[in-house]
């Protein structure tokens, strides 16, 4: 597996693996005997970066991890986060985001017991909480990380005045937004800002939540408990539109005999060396597929190709929920 560094030297595999769907978001919860035995198979397989967070669940993912890499707590660097109004002892979720000083504290501590694990070796703040200035938050992480509790600061959809914000108070290493073909946002005015500060990018639903796989359609059903039932962008006229950014994708596939999902992940890797995604799955063949997009080198024409042929496409759909939106960018 190929390894690249992210703000402050942190060093990670070129893919990191995300866990959110481990424990219940696209539907049903999977076997949690089955999770953990994929979460190895992904160190096995060289991943060194596990994402999760107190809000999956909640609580219950950050178990999951801790109990999936004890046994390899050394090799791998575990990301959680904190942010949301989550009672760290019960799980139970308060209507909004919290990150006052106090509140972080308990979260943390909260994910280190969750863990099984004496440091988290990247903290995110989750959101942003516009009730608490961000000096006062990346205060407190400068603290934690002073204790040796944490070892690496994150934010989570952030925008770039408030991560300049940050920075100056406690160095950033990541920066969490979603980013991918069909969502490519972050090349406005993110990406400039993380280059120049020296911050790593980590690209969540890089696979836009399994739509650049070509496995969805206009007629594909979600379960009342999958997210993507309320998720704009998923809508039948909506994916009936954006069907034409996975035919694109598939047309290179075709070509490159690879999977489309390969060809999504390989233009994010080149973007910008610094840029590591955190594709999720539950399925051992899909990890395999996934991590197989490390070893796709498209050329700069293909590169070429993909943005002029894309640009032509008018997709359809917010990303998220009205109420989820609101979180952001702040």
């Amino acid at each position: 597996m190929q390894t690249r560094t992210l703000g402050q030297g942190l060093q990670v595999s070129a893919l990191g693996l995300g866990c959110m769907g481990m424990t219940g978001v696209y539907g049903a919860s999977v076997d949690r005997s089955q999770m953990i035995s994929l979460i190895r198979a992904a160190v096995d397989r060289g991943v060194t970066l596990f994402d999760t967070a107190e809000a999956y669940g909640p609580l219950v993912n950050e178990e999951l991890v801790g109990e999936a890499l004890a046994p390899v707590r050394d090799r791998v660097v575990i990301a959680t986060k904190f942010g949301f109004d989550i009672d760290p002892a019960t799980g139970q979720r308060g209507p909004g985001v919290n990150s006052k000083p106090a509140h972080i504290r308990a979260a943390a501590e909260g994910s280190l017991r969750r863990l099984g694990t004496d440091h988290i070796d990247l903290l995110y703040q989750h959101r942003v909480d516009p009730e608490v200035p961000i000096e006062d938050v990346a205060g407190t992480v400068r603290d934690l990380i002073a204790e040796g509790k944490v070892r690496h600061f994150g934010m989570s959809e952030a925008a770039p005045t408030t991560i300049r914000r940050a920075h100056a108070v406690q160095p950033v290493t990541a920066v969490q937004s979603e980013y991918s073909l069909w969502w490519r946002e972050p090349e406005k005015e993110l990406l400039p800002t993380l280059a120049e500060l020296g911050i790593g990018f980590v690209p969540f639903s890089p696979l836009g939540a399994g739509f650049l796989t070509g496995k969805i359609d206009q007629t594909t059903k979600f379960d009342s408990s999958d997210f993507r039932a309320c998720v704009p962008r998923f809508s039948p006229d909506a994916m009936q539109a954006n069907v034409a950014l996975v035919d694109l994708i598939r047309s290179v596939a075709v070509r490159k005999d690879i999977a489309p999902a390969q060809v999504a992940l390989a233009w994010l890797l080149a973007q910008k060396l610094w840029v590591v995604p955190i594709p999720g799955t539950t399925k051992l063949t899909r990890l395999e597929e996934n991590l197989g997009s490390v070893d796709v080198a498209l050329a700069a024409e293909e590169l070429r190709e993909i943005d002029e042929a894309a640009a032509k496409i008018d997709l359809q759909g917010a990303r998220l929920p009205q109420a989820a939106l609101d979180m952001t960018g702040h």
